[in-house]
């Protein structure tokens, strides 16, 4: 007899009672809304170990861009349009520098290492195997490292209170445990620290223009579909003000990228998922 599936609770309020939304559900993985909540999500995830090998994010990336021949349908046209609106960030490295104070920096999911970059000091956290061992390599020969594991496990593993920013490009949509590692993140900054993350934006245009074809959608390695409501309703659980990068163009954007910081008002006794 085949078992019942095991389903994890909602990442945003903890509520089981979801809702399946069969568009964006191929089978056998299920993409729901909560109940409660609404927060979209993967209920039924693999675990950690298939992450190391069988879906690593290079391979499930390289399959995608494959089918999706690196874009959807409105991609192009909302590119133009954010050129010609003047939509355009200054480079990433430089609004790295300037929100870490070229410091010390943990870049979650940090793929190959090329994100740090001197004058500021990169330590990794690397789940794929294949990866790790590019990374840990590469920020080692730059005074830094890379540990090899679950961001939500690997970052108590870092000091407290020692760095000056958290990374988080794409990987907070593949993190099961999106409580954990921003306690985690929390712990890890200092007071005048920041966090920056970039994660897939499920209220984007394209996605209600497009629907399944979306470029947000990657099965099964993306488990957490964000809008900026419920990214900041979860990183202020965790003790972090919210400030959005992309404001002008986040309605045309396939992605949400904001700035966390530490909320000076905010103490344990405000979140039950503190060091969870």
């Amino acid at each position: 007899m085949t078992p019942a599936p095991t389903y994890r609770p909602c990442p945003s309020c903890d509520g089981t009672a979801s809702t399946i939304l069969d568009a964006y559900s191929p089978d056998p993985w299920e993409v729901a809304a909560c109940d409660g909540c609404d927060f979209t999500y993967l209920r039924n995830p693999p675990a950690y170990e298939a992450l190391e090998e069988d879906y690593a994010w290079e391979k499930t990336y390289a399959e995608k861009k494959t089918k999706s021949k690196g874009s959807t349908s409105l991609s192009p046209a909302i590119r133009n349009l954010r050129g010609k609106l003047g939509l355009t960030q200054r480079s990433q490295h430089e609004n790295f520098r300037k929100w870490f104070n070229d410091g010390h920096v943990i870049d979650i999911g940090c793929g190959d290492a090329g994100l740090i970059q001197p004058p500021m000091t990169g330590y990794g956290i690397e789940l794929s195997t294949a990866l790790h061992k590019k990374a840990d390599k590469s920020m080692r020969a730059k005074g830094g490292f890379c540990v090899k594991g679950a961001g939500a496990e690997a970052i108590y593993d870092f000091d407290e209170g020692s760095f000056d920013g958290v990374v988080m490009n794409s990987y907070l949509e593949h993190e099961t445990a999106v409580a954990k590692v921003l306690n985690g993140a929390y712990r890890a900054l200092k007071s005048t620290g920041a966090v920056f993350v970039r994660v897939p934006n499920f209220a984007s245009l394209n996605r209600k223009v497009i629907g399944a074809k979306w470029c947000g959608f990657r099965y099964p390695d993306h488990v957490n579909y964000f809008t900026l409501d419920s990214l900041t309703k979860i990183a202020a659980k965790a003790g972090f003000t919210t400030e959005l990068v992309n404001k002008y163009a986040l309605h045309i954007d396939d992605n949400i990228k904001v700035v966390l910081r530490k909320d000076p008002t905010f103490t344990l006794s405000n979140s039950s998922t503190q060091g969870a």
